[in-house]
Order: C-alpha cells, then structure tokens, then sequence
C-alpha cells in the first residue's frame, strides 16, 4: 500500500464551494490567481492579494505539505534537520536556510521577499508581530491529540488555498485517505485487526535512556488506529501532541505477548545501542518474540499526508508480514 506522491501535499480540510454552501475553515474561495482571504489558527483573516508563490515554511510538517502541493518554499527553518527527519518529499537545493524552528531569523526570512510565511502555533507568540511587519503570515495548528486527523486536513486545506492549490489538496487528502482504508483491509486480510503496539522514539541523558511514547491522540497513533491496530500505550500524554515519558522500567507495564514495537530514530538509535544489554528491556514482550520494528530514516512521525501514508506503509508491512 503506498499513497501516491500527489497525496503528500494537501494534510487534511473539507472544502465547501458554492453560493448556497457554509464557507470552509479556511475561509472563502478566491477566483483563481484573484486575491485571497484565508482564516488561520488564531481566527484571523489573512488577505493576500493574489495565491502565494514564494512561501517561507518555519516547521517541517508545513514544508513538507507546501512541497506536495507544488509550490517549494523559498526558505526552511533548519533545512538540513528536514532533510534528516522527513525524507518523503525533497527540497530544492536552491531552498534557504532561515535558522532553527524554534527561533528563525526574521533578518533572513525578509531577506528571501516572501508573499507568505507559514508557521505553527505553538511557534508564533513573539515572532508573528515581528514578521507581520513585512510579510502576510498564516499560522497553523499543528497538532491537537484531540482530533489529529481532522487538524491535519484542516491545516493542509488552509495552506493548499493560501497558495492557491485547493483542488491539489483535495486530491492528495483524498489518496492519503483510500491510501488508509487499503492498509485496513490489508490487515483485516491477514487477521491482525486489533494487534496492540507501542511507538516511541528515544534518546540518551548522560547513561539513561529516555523514552517518549507516543500515546493515543498522536498522530502516529491515530495512522495506527485506522490500519486497525490498538495502541497499548496508557499512560499520561500532553493535549497537544499525545506524547508521554517514561523509561525502560515503565515499559514493563507492556504485557501482552502480541505488542509490537515500533520506533523512530532517524538519527542516534539508542534502542539498539543503548538498551541491548538492559535486562529489563530484554524481557519484554515486544524483544523475546522479536516484533520490533523500526521506522525508516526520514519518517516524520509529525509531518503531512505523505509522511501519513509513508508510516501507515510501514505499520501495515510489519504486522502483515
């Protein structure tokens, strides 16, 4: 099961047209390359005067998505981490560097002359007025582990329309949802509807091992739930991301024999380095049947529709196997 390319840039919104219709979330349609109103996160109006073409993308998920739908951005928060940790789709080497995520460069966005600068929320408290001095922004919600899947619509319908490409979004919505209901059947086919599982991802302090899982409501999770697995994860998670932290002696809460692992690490892999020795881990469920699988690098397990069908690929694979 691979979702098309073209799925990868749209994330996930309805979209509504028509006199007789409700607006869409992200505000009404605009006559192609006419100006554009479109209302973000925040509840706020964007007026642009015509779809953006050079757009600068301050996280990830939403350079991912603007790439999907065919329009590259001009410039990218810590470039070299995305081409790291989200191999699905790739930037143009012409691409500008604009400084971390958490604290870009406004010197260097405005710099680049862009129509649109697109962020997430969690990013734009003091940096929005600074950068709405020069240029149009449109803020994103990114993540909500109440209802990821239709935040993530909402976000790529919101970007696809900014930038003038709400057909292109329907569309690759549309593949990353028959994309989904394929691994389902898929798994239905082989009789592992209901397989529980734990994701994670990890990384060393000092000589002990941090575990973050990604609990119910994480997007992870939520791709997981609809190729018909059952997260095992039950401890406490943030609102926004659905990511807990626990260590290796927390994960002895995992008993079920049929529990698969999957983990991220598309950088250091201390799940086979670090934890190899640990008799704890060597008892669990998931290590002495060997049902453990990890992800492949440039997985973003926080990215758009084609980081969606990428991961559900993957999940579907390992339990049909």
């Amino acid at each position: 099961m691979r979702i098309p390319a073209l799925i990868a840039a749209a994330a996930i919104l309805l979209t509504a047209c028509g006199t007789t219709e409700e607006a869409p979330p992200g505000g009404a349609t605009a006559a192609a390359g006419g100006p554009v109103t479109v209302t973000d996160s925040r509840g706020k109006a964007v007026e642009l005067k015509a779809p953006a073409t050079k757009v600068v993308a301050l996280e990830w998920a939403e350079a991912e998505i603007l790439v999907s739908l065919g329009v590259p951005p001009v410039g990218v928060a810590d470039a070299a981490g995305f081409k790291t940790w989200d191999s699905v789709v790739t930037l143009a080497e012409s691409t500008e560097d604009v400084g971390k995520r958490n604290e870009p460069s406004v010197d260097a966005i405005v710099a680049l002359d862009p129509d649109l600068v697109v962020m997430a929320e969690e990013r734009e408290s003091t940096l929005v007025p600074q950068l709405e001095k020069y240029v149009p922004v449109v803020v994103t919600k990114t993540s909500d582990a109440g209802r990821n899947f239709d935040r993530l619509r909402e976000d790529v319908k919101l970007i696809a329309k900014a930038v003038g490409k709400t057909a292109e979004g329907d569309g690759l919505l549309a593949d990353m949802d028959a994309g989904l209901a394929e691994g389902r059947k898929a798994v239905e086919a082989k009789g592992a509807t209901g397989t529980p599982f734990f994701m994670a991802d990890g990384w060393l302090e000092g000589s002990t091992v941090s575990i973050r899982p990604f609990g119910k409501g994480s997007l992870v999770s939520d791709i997981a739930e609809r190729v018909g697995l059952v997260n095992a994860w039950t401890g406490e998670v943030d609102p926004q991301w659905g990511l807990g932290q626990t260590d290796v002696e927390g994960l002895t809460a995992l008993t079920d024999p049929r529990t698969v692992l999957f983990y991220s690490a598309s950088e250091e892999d201390v799940f086979s380095t670090g934890l190899e020795q640990n008799p704890v881990w060597q008892r669990l469920p998931f290590v002495t049947s060997k049902k453990i699988t990890k992800l492949a690098p440039g997985s973003w397990t926080f990215g758009g529709p084609e980081s969606v069908g990428h991961i559900a690929d993957q999940l579907v694979k390992a339990v049909t196997a």
